[in-house]
């Protein structure tokens, strides 16, 4: 391989490479949890950070004759997480509160009468955008629900901030 710069903007980074920041993450919670639409729709703007899904393939070692070797096993997909701006009316984090108390009351310890089956699982879209604006690519998240509200951290010190706070889904799978 020859070092030359040229041959790198020629064949690297053609496009200018993808940015971090040129993104939207889309949730759809289920109808039957009855969130309203103001929160469902302040969230595409609330959305701070989040990550494209992950995917692992675990490998099976299966030995033989004091070596090993690994085949291809079970894809298993980590849990998935978001950061959110919080705004002063707590509509976002009451959506994710809301979502999360349908599927396990927090005095009761039980689900919402309405839930049934799968039910509380929705689809979630994150989109990467090119500096076009163009989507370039998305990734379907199915079957995700909320496993965690992360707490917001108050303190008397930060004075020029706004709250966040990180959601953790779990999910079945995704697809590009």
């Amino acid at each position: 391989m020859v070092f030359d710069i040229n041959q790198f903007k020629t064949r690297g980074l053609i496009y200018g490479g993808a940015r971090p920041a040129l993104f939207n993450v889309i949730v759809t919670p289920p109808p039957v949890i009855g969130i309203p639409n103001a929160a469902i729709n302040k969230f595409t703007f609330t959305a701070r950070a989040a990550s494209l899904p992950e995917s692992n393939m675990e490998a099976i070692q299966v030995p033989y004759f004091g070596r090993k070797i690994k085949i291809a096993g079970d894809r298993t997909f980590a849990d998935w997480r978001i950061t959110v701006m919080n705004d002063e009316d707590f509509g976002v984090r009451a959506m994710f509160e809301k979502w999360s108390n349908a599927m396990n009351k927090h005095v009761a310890n039980k689900r919402n009468e309405n839930l049934i089956t799968e039910n509380y699982k929705s689809t979630m879209d994150v989109i990467q955008y090119s500096k076009d604006g163009l989507e370039i690519r998305s990734y379907q998240i199915i079957g995700a629900f909320p496993t965690v509200i992360d707490a917001i951290d108050l303190d008397w010190d930060t004075t020029n901030a706004v709250e966040t706070f990180n959601v953790g889904f779990a999910y079945d799978y995704w697809i590009p």
